[in-house]
C-alpha cells in the first residue's frame, strides 16, 4: 500500500494548504489561527508519518501503527519501547515455534 492511500483526509487537506501557501508555515499557521510551532509540530508529525507509511524496513502492521501512534504523540517512548520489544519477541517465538513444526 501507497503512504499516500494510509494518510487521512485531514492530513489531505492540510498537505493542499501546504501546497498552496507555496510552503509557508507562516501562513499556514495564520489560516489555521495557531501559532508557527504549533504548526512546525504538526507538519513534522505527519512527515514522521508518512516515512513510516513508506519505510520497507517495518515489517508488520503493528510495528507501522505502533510508530504511527509514537510520532503522533499518542504515547510515550517507554511505552513505545517496550510494546515494541514484546511485539519483537512474540515474533521472535512466533518463528521459533514454526521451526519445530514436523
Amino acid at each position: 500500500m501507497r503512504w499516500i492511500d494510509r494518510i487521512n483526509s485531514e492530513d489531505l487537506a492540510f498537505l493542499k494548504r501546504f501546497l498552496l501557501a507555496s510552503g509557508s508555515l507562516k501562513k499556514m499557521a495564520e489560516d489555521y489561527g495557531v501559532s508557527y510551532p504549533t504548526i512546525r509540530l504538526r507538519l513534522d508529525r505527519l512527515i514522521q508519518r508518512v516515512e513510516i507509511f513508506d519505510s520497507q524496513q517495518i515489517m508488520t502492521e503493528f510495528e507501522r501503527q505502533l510508530r504511527v501512534a509514537f510520532a503522533d504523540g499518542k504515547i510515550d517512548q517507554a511505552t513505545f519501547e517496550q510494546l515494541l520489544q514484546g511485539h519483537r519477541l512474540d515474533q521472535i517465538n512466533s518463528t521459533k515455534e514454526g521451526n519445530h513444526v514436523a
